[in-house]
């Protein structure tokens, strides 16, 4: 192949890809058309998660209820955990359901791709999970984002980890205002992220959908835990999380 055909066809394929980008950012339902259409049927058919990163399927009553990892498309140390049953947001019933999976508890445990794709492990304190609220989202699919903290953002935390408790407290966060609270454990199975902020947050039961909310691993001084994030009227997690992961490179 000569020089200026290899460089005509680089540049098709590079117009293709953009492309490919752009239709897909522009289709809301693409995250649960992956995970239902190629994601669940590989897993089902040949044990091959395909091209999610795994897919967990709870067995029940509907056997494809459950949730895919996926890294997400704009590469980087950030991944995806998506319900594999149609969960619109953060604002769906669905999330505080007493038989829904505990996505966050999921997401928490899917970290360690984090580490595969950086190639040494990440710290509990650098690792942050969000979802973004109804306005700041492109995907009309529930999915929470798997990445490291920012360094600002792990700074304030870290600042604030103290004088935290089971009660929301106002954090300053990236110029914006938080509500932070502490809970304990080495993971998340006894508590539900979204429960807490439904039940413990005055007036969010009814207003869901306007939240962003963040959890991130913490270590206090009397032991593990996490600290849960939720603001109202915030940007988007971007602000929050690092693909990068430079807190974890340092």
């Amino acid at each position: 192949m000569t020089a200026p055909l290899r460089y005509l066809l680089l540049i098709f394929v590079g117009a293709s890809a953009l492309l490919a980008i752009e239709v897909h950012a522009q289709n809301r339902d693409a995250l649960r058309q992956i995970v239902q259409d190629r994601c669940v049927p590989h897993w089902l058919q040949q044990g091959n998660a395909s091209p999610c990163e795994r897919v967990y399927l709870s067995g029940g009553a509907h056997e494809t209820d459950g949730y895919a990892v996926l890294a997400d498309a704009k590469g980087g140390a950030h991944f995806l955990l998506i319900p594999t049953s149609r969960v619109a947001g953060i604002e769906s019933p669905d999330v505080l359901e007493p038989q829904a999976p505990n996505y966050f508890a999921a997401a928490w445990q899917a970290r360690t791709r984090l580490a595969a794709v950086l190639g040494h492990a990440v710290r509990r304190d650098d690792v942050g999970l969000a979802v973004n609220s109804q306005q700041h989202r492109s995907q009309d699919q529930l999915h929470i984002h798997i990445e490291c903290l920012g360094a600002q953002v792990r700074g304030a935390l870290q600042a604030a980890a103290n004088r935290l408790s089971d009660r929301w407290t106002a954090i300053d966060v990236a110029r914006w205002q938080y509500q932070g609270v502490r809970v304990m454990g080495e993971d998340l199975e006894p508590t539900n992220p979204f429960a807490l902020l439904a039940e413990r947050m005055p007036g969010a039961k009814q207003d869901m959908g306007a939240y962003t909310l963040m959890v991130a691993g913490m270590q206090f001084k009397d032991g593990a835990g996490f600290i849960v994030l939720a603001g109202k009227d915030v940007p988007s997690t971007e602000v929050l999380l690092d693909s990068t992961c430079a807190i974890a490179n340092h």
